[in-house]
């Protein structure tokens, strides 16, 4: 028996699966367990972390993130038996060990300026056309293909066995396995989107040598035991969706007519179909919109557009200058204003840190909008910026896949932003399903329940998930 952190009664622990869920500002630790089919979720420990500036680049706070993973999974193991871990994270970054197998330097931050002006030059070089047509991937300025194609000039590079995702290099540093799991691989740029392998013949063409890449596994494969680790020992690591939007996805309870579009909405704001194919047509490439690999081998046919990066940033800026506000707060405020100036949410400006209201400022002037005064009114400029980012990626999505939506489910972080999800429904004439804020665990700790045979399919977990939430539906109101 163990006493459960909850107050007024005791209860018998039932088998634990922990999550660990890493974001690109803040990640957590959460167990869950299947209860009456429905699952609950502990979470345990959550901490944030930022990249680090170095003469070399900037870098992500590697070792203070492997500790605070530690700590969270100890935490889990005084709750009870914690019998299966899953690790999700950002896309596009990665880790080079050695022959040794030893990690030869931290991860770089895929906002390092070390890839500037590499995408253009490879687009000009092997054509648009060749690599789309390949990959299915859209062209981000940091995607891992250039990432990897600048490392060359390194000297880690020279003395690399092999690159690892970020969730893959934490699943080898717990238990050994040098493999990649498929959803993130598909964000590198580097796989194939029809044959869901390396593209041999592009890695070719930039140079790269072939044997960095560890051989490919799927959600739910068992890749071995947590080891040297003390108590963690023995602990089954599951692969999971291993980019955090593959878990999100499969946590979002979306039917199965594929008619439902999805938007996992956090720093970033990924908007999306779920297809049974990828579509590399003419239109997609236009759109640039990126064919990932989800769980149970679907496709996430979906476009990267800003987020709560832009207002997160905003946050930053303010308190540098000492006065302090919360997304929440400003979002209450922002309710009560009028709607004011739209730019555009993915300009190129908006790709670094830095002051976000200035650079606000700068595009209202430029296109001869009102320039917001408050905090609250910049607040109000990112809401109805982003929901006018999400109304055109809705509509090149269904364009490009021929498909036409009635509703959409927003999920993650955003999805408890009240005034967005109103504005979304608004603006796209879509009812808009908000839930759950902990899709990306969810859909995590489903894949490993999945794993070890207590849910059946994704189907089936999804209903699971569906039956543990509670969803507010919003209305469009014109």
């Amino acid at each position: 028996m163990v006493v459960w952190p909850q107050p007024s009664f005791v209860r018998k622990t039932l088998l634990l699966h922990a999550a660990i869920d890493l974001g690109g500002s803040s990640g957590r630790v959460t167990v869950g367990e299947l209860v009456d089919q429905k699952i609950v979720l502990t979470e345990l420990h959550r901490f944030k972390h930022e990249p680090v500036q170095t003469t070399e680049g900037l870098f992500w706070d590697w070792q203070f993130i492997l500790d605070q993973i530690k700590t969270g999974l100890n935490k889990a193991t005084e709750l009870g038996e914690v019998i299966t871990l899953g690790v999700d994270s950002w896309a596009v970054d990665y880790g080079l060990i050695d022959v040794n197998g030893d990690l030869i330097a931290p991860p770089h931050c895929y906002r390092d300026g070390r890839t500037d002006g590499v995408m253009a030059k490879l687009k000009a070089e092997l054509g648009v056309d060749y690599i789309y047509n390949k990959t299915g991937i859209q062209f981000i300025f940091f995607n891992t293909m250039y990432q990897l194609f600048i490392e060359k000039q390194s000297t880690a590079y020279q003395r690399a066995d092999k690159f690892l995702m970020v969730p893959d290099l934490i699943n080898y540093l717990l238990c050994g396995a040098i493999s990649t799991e498929i959803t993130n691989a598909s964000t590198t740029q580097l796989l194939n989107v029809h044959t869901h392998d390396w593209d041999w013949q592009l890695i070719d063409k930039l140079g790269i040598k072939k044997s960095l890449f560890p051989k490919i596994n799927k959600p739910g494969e068992q890749m071995g035991e947590v080891k040297g680790c003390g108590k963690l020992d023995g602990i089954k690591v599951i692969s999971v969706g291993s980019h955090d939007t593959a878990s999100a996805v499969a946590g979002a309870p979306l039917g199965e007519d594929g008619l439902s579009a999805y938007i996992s909405s956090g720093t970033w704001s990924l908007v999306g179909l779920e297809l049974v194919k990828p579509v590399t047509g003419k239109a997609a490439m236009e759109f640039n919109i990126t064919n990932e690999m989800g769980v149970g081998d679907r496709t996430r046919f979906i476009k990267n557009v800003a987020g709560m990066w832009l207002l997160e940033e905003s946050l930053d800026y303010w308190a540098s200058r000492g006065e302090h506000y919360t997304a929440a707060g400003l979002a209450k405020e922002a309710a009560l204003l009028p709607k004011g100036a739209v730019i555009d949410a993915n300009d190129p400006v908006f790709e670094k840190p830095g002051a976000m209201p200035e650079r606000i400022a700068a595009l209202c002037k430029k296109s001869n909008q009102q320039i917001p005064q408050t905090p609250a009114e910049y607040a109000r400029c990112i809401f109805d910026s982003l929901v006018d980012a999400y109304t055109k990626v809705l509509s090149q999505l269904q364009t490009a896949a021929g498909v036409k939506i009635n509703s959409i489910n927003i999920v993650g972080g955003g999805s408890a932003n009240v005034l967005l999800n109103q504005l979304t429904a608004d603006a796209t004439g879509l009812p808009v399903y908000a839930g759950p804020v902990e899709a990306t665990v969810l859909g995590n700790i489903m894949v490993q329940m999945q794993s070890m045979g207590a849910i059946k399919s994704l189907s089936h977990g999804r209903q699971i998930i569906k039956d543990s939430i509670t969803q507010e539906v919003f209305k469009p109101r014109n």
